[in-house]
């Protein structure tokens, strides 16, 4: 078990944006440590273009560079560190001049991050990268006790590409410890760091467990669909199946298919908003999304089978069985299958997807126990006190 430690994080997630794996394990870790969760720098683009916004607002303060750039929380334990803005530089080519920049934008960072130990006289620390890969070498010019690197997705976005494939094999070359989300990424980021381990993601269940109430009001999004209704949570973009989910609500033009969550437009085909038994919800706040999936009848993950989405662990599969769901999904990551156990039923095509649908909804309330208690097999409780047995035993390591 880690107590009593002081672990810097600086990550690629926001602390107040959408619930991430990054700040999820950041607050289990500040239950017995002193955690400093150095947020996502705004550019100095993003200062201009969200002036006023409630991000900016909560930020604004800490901006200045003779602030210490410290928001606390409700936790003594958790601290956030807001940096000064940053130059907006992605638009630079690949090369000598982009690095320069890169090493000035580090330096704006770096120096808000010894600003904190100083301030708070801290010796002995940890360093996690949470995919921040934006900052390559802010891990070596720290004198951390450990420099972790934690892999939490594949780098796909061609804004991120751009450079992010390059500086996320610095991060690997320099970290004493990676830490990967999926066994296909653990495989990829070995060969590159031979002290590469794969800790998957997991759910917060007690907060999911909630849809089981009978006392929960259904979301007023959700009330007047007709049932049954086959759901998913989540932001559909480019690993979207279409392809496969056309052909099955086609064929399934009895049942309600609720998308809860934004949607990519450039990704998203015309006719996903023309057929009747589609109902989009939009953004739900994560406080409400127990409401939402206690209206589903069955819970689906339609990804695309790839080479990208093998080194996806959703979130999102262990939250619907949180919340006593069944969960139909492609066969995108068969490591899955080793977790789930026989609560997810895994299809390799819409003809297999559409009669699994019909069947599982047959069996799926007398699932309930049952799909809990995979459940409460892969919760973050569980995932922290494997990733601090872990530091701690690379502590030892480096201590001997």
């Amino acid at each position: 078990m880690l107590e009593g430690k002081t672990i810097f994080i600086i990550s690629l997630m926001k602390f107040d944006g959408l619930p991430s794996t990054n700040f999820t394990i950041a607050k289990h870790l500040a239950k017995s440590n002193q955690v400093f969760y150095i947020d996502h720098p705004f550019t100095i683009k993003d200062y201009f273009q969200q002036k006023g916004t409630g991000s900016f607002l909560k930020r604004k303060p800490k901006f200045s560079p003779f602030s210490d750039g410290i928001i606390p929380t409700e936790n003594p334990n958790l601290k956030i560190v807001i940096s000064p803005p940053v130059l907006p530089i992605n638009w630079l080519p690949e090369g000598i001049v982009y690095r320069f920049f890169a090493e000035i934008n580090e330096s704006i960072v770096l120096n808000r991050i010894r600003k904190v130990i100083k301030k708070n006289k801290v010796k002995d620390y940890i360093f996690i990268n949470f995919f921040e890969f934006h900052y390559p070498t802010i891990g070596q010019k720290l004198s951390a006790k450990l420099n972790v690197y934690y892999c939490v997705d594949p780098i796909i976005v061609p804004y991120d590409q751009k450079h992010g494939l390059a500086s996320e094999r610095q991060i690997i070359d320099i970290s004493d410890l990676v830490i990967c989300t999926s066994k296909a990424l653990y495989e990829e980021k070995k060969c590159i760091n031979p002290n590469t381990y794969f800790i998957p993601n997991a759910a917060d269940i007690v907060h999911h467990q909630t849809a089981l109430d009978s006392n929960l009001k259904l979301h007023p999004s959700i009330k007047d669909i007709p049932k049954p209704i086959i759901g998913f949570v989540g932001y559909l973009e480019r690993r979207t199946d279409f392809d496969l989910l056309k052909t099955v609500i086609l064929a399934q033009s009895d049942k309600s298919f609720v998308f809860a969550g934004p949607i990519a437009a450039e990704y998203t085909p015309d006719w996903f908003h023309e057929l009747e038994n589609i109902y989009c919800l939009g953004n739900i706040p994560y406080s409400e999304l127990p409401q939402v999936l206690k209206g589903f009848d069955l819970c689906m993950i339609p990804f695309k089978k790839d080479k990208v989405s093998s080194n996806i662990f959703p979130l999102k599969l262990f939250e619907y069985l949180g919340a006593g769901k069944s969960v139909l999904s492609t066969n995108f990551n068969p490591d899955l299958k080793s977790y789930t156990e026989e609560s997810v039923v895994y299809c390799d095509d819409a003809a297999s997807f559409s009669k699994s649908l019909d069947e599982l909804l047959l069996v799926s309330p007398s699932k309930i126990d049952y799909n809990l208690s995979i459940a409460q097999k892969n919760t973050w409780e569980i995932r922290v006190q494997e990733l601090q047995t872990l530091i701690s035993k690379f502590l030892d390591k480096q201590n001997s």
